[in-house]
């Protein structure tokens, strides 16, 4: 039996790179002879004596211990019949003369069984001893995941090797023992591209899994360093599409969006083609601001509400709200073209600074209450705003409802109000009166560098749809009263993510009109929004929206055959 059979396949080591300065400390590295050949061992099956059986060593074992006993059995019963009867013991029937055979046969084995098993494990035992390193456990039937002998394949994921392969084993040995911390690699190296390589190579030996479809080429893990994800072992692939041109303030937009849900791209690309076939759409910004309250607590609930009732809460955009002797106080801030949670935060840390001068047992009990209110789905950011607050209509023509929507104004009316307003309250949604403004949202977000978490708050919309000049024509407007989106800082600055705010001429920050920048893109989202509602809503009512999922969002490969 060939071991390979029997034991899971080992994952490829990660992949390594060539920027590795020489080690120091005197620390242990093998000559390259000396890996080569710890290599060649580890990736040839180790000889078993069990793996000459043709059969399973259980199943073998079975078969002879029953013939044995079955046969030893057979052959006493028939000498106690001889004898009685007085016939000779060497006189043998033909079955008599197997049932002696197989005694002799199984009785060999089972003496040898014993052999089979002293050798097979002395034969283990020496091969470890060459290799230095000790082999795993010959029961694999679990899930458990296995621990990778420290020499498996120094061959990268992408399939080649480099000049510090034999440093990089040694590093990954110390990360995989724990003598290095996975997260200091990128401060001990000073290079990321090679942290996040040899960390991912320990990973795949501690877990016993394969990152093989994980790439990792490609990216600059520099520009993630402090600021966008901790410990890298590679990155995720998402497909762009576009949808456009979106036709609004008088602008065409060709809208980025990051997607692994078919039909959602081409569905917002007709409901761009509708409103560009009606003359266009209009955003209009309320409001811009962002938000952090944070919790303070006062001895008594009087204590509370003389800061709430003080000079300082008069001031404009801040509400406070207390519960007991809690106080919960609501900044509102421009942050010009960043989302600007951090400079918020900053800004309201200083702000608690100041006012504990006047209200010295004022205890913060943190920087952040949950009155923002952020990442969560909250009424005060539908009824206050947060971030951007957009309106964005339009009026498309009964000539587009027929001829590129495949629906009527009357129907589109009726199932607004059904669905989106009926329906939405009925399950007692909190800014949910829409079809799916969230994955809109949601893919813009990706595209763009956006925080996709912020995507619960910013996802808040209502749609309206309403019959005009005298039914004929179609108004339709969506209201999003907190998208919360900037143009530089956290993963706007990624190129992926900047090529795609170039795209849309709002790339970083806009010197001449600080802020424009977050602003154009928070209406082009609202637009995107308004465009993927008019399509979805036209495809429920016409009834063909389970056969364009089928047609777009149903993959014809043969998954049996790519696994």
């Amino acid at each position: 039996m060939d071991l390979r059979q029997r034991l899971p396949p080992r994952p490829p080591s990660a992949t390594i790179f060539n920027h590795q300065k020489p080690l120091t400390n005197n620390e242990n590295q093998s000559s390259p002879s000396t890996v080569a050949a710890a290599v060649d061992r580890s990736l040839s099956p180790v000889p078993k004596a069990s793996d000459a059986l043709p059969l399973p060593l259980y199943l073998t074992n079975g078969i002879f211990f029953t013939l044995f006993f079955s046969v030893a059995y057979y052959l006493l019963h028939r000498w106690r019949d001889k004898i009685r009867s007085s016939t000779p013991l060497h006189v043998v029937t033909l079955a008599e003369l197997a049932a002696i055979v197989s005694l002799i046969a199984s009785f060999i084995y089972l003496l040898g069984f014993f052999g089979i098993d002293f050798v097979q494990s002395f034969i283990t035992t020496t091969r470890s001893e060459e290799d230095g390193f000790p082999l795993e456990d010959e029961d694999h039937s679990g899930s458990k995941p296995r621990i990778i002998d420290p020499v498996s394949s120094i061959v990268s994921s992408t399939g080649y090797r480099t000049e510090h392969d034999e440093e990089d084993e040694v590093l990954v040995n110390l990360v995989v023992s724990g003598s290095i911390p996975s997260y200091s690699l990128e401060s001990k190296l000073g290079d990321c591209h090679r942290a996040a390589s040899i960390r991912r190579q320990a990973l795949e030996r501690t877990t016993g899994r394969s990152l093989l479809g994980l790439p990792f080429e490609g990216f600059d893990y520099d520009a993630i360093l402090g600021q966008c994800c901790e410990m890298p072992v590679g990155y995720v692939q998402l497909p762009v599409g576009i949808a456009g041109p979106l036709l609004l303030n008088g602008c065409e937009y060709m809208v980025p969006m990051a997607t692994t849900e078919g039909c959602l791209v081409a569905s917002t690309n007709r409901g761009c083609k509708a409103i560009l076939a009606s003359g266009g759409a209009t955003a209009i910004l309320l409001k811009d601001g962002m938000t952090r309250a944070p919790v303070v607590r006062f001895s008594t609930a009087e204590r509370a509400s003389q800061l709430k009732s003080s000079r300082f809460a008069r001031l404009q955009n801040i509400q406070c709200s207390i519960a007991g002797k809690n106080l919960y106080i609501r900044f509102t801030c421009s942050t010009g073209d960043a989302m600007g949670m951090n400079m918020v935060s900053k800004g309201v840390q200083n702000v608690l600074d100041y006012l504990q001068n006047d209200f010295p047992d004022m205890d913060v009990i943190g920087i952040s209450g949950n009155f923002c209110s952020d990442k969560k789905p909250a009424a005060v950011n539908w009824i206050e705003g947060r971030g951007k607050s957009v309106v964005c209509e339009a009026v498309i023509t009964e000539d587009v409802v027929k001829k590129v929507l495949k629906t009527t104004v009357h129907a589109l009316v009726e199932l607004n109000m059904l669905k989106n307003l009926a329906g939405s309250a009925i399950a007692g949604a909190l800014g949910g009166f829409n079809a799916h403004s969230a994955n809109i949202v949601s893919a813009v977000f990706i595209a763009t560098g956006q925080d996709p978490a912020q995507n619960i708050e910013s996802s808040h919309c209502i749609t309206m749809m309403e019959a005009v000049n005298n039914g004929k024509d179609l108004h339709i407007s969506v209201t999003m009263p907190s998208i919360e989106v900037g143009t530089v800082g956290g993963g706007t600055q990624l190129a992926s993510q900047s090529a795609c705010l170039n795209l849309l001429g709002a790339k970083g920050s806009n010197r001449e009109s600080p802020g424009s920048n977050a602003r154009l893109l928070a209406r082009v989202v609202a637009g995107s929004v308004l465009a993927g509602e008019l399509s979805l809503m036209s495809a429920i009512s016409a009834g063909q929206l389970v056969k364009s999922h089928m047609k777009y969002n149903r993959s014809s490969r043969d998954i049996a055959s790519t696994v």
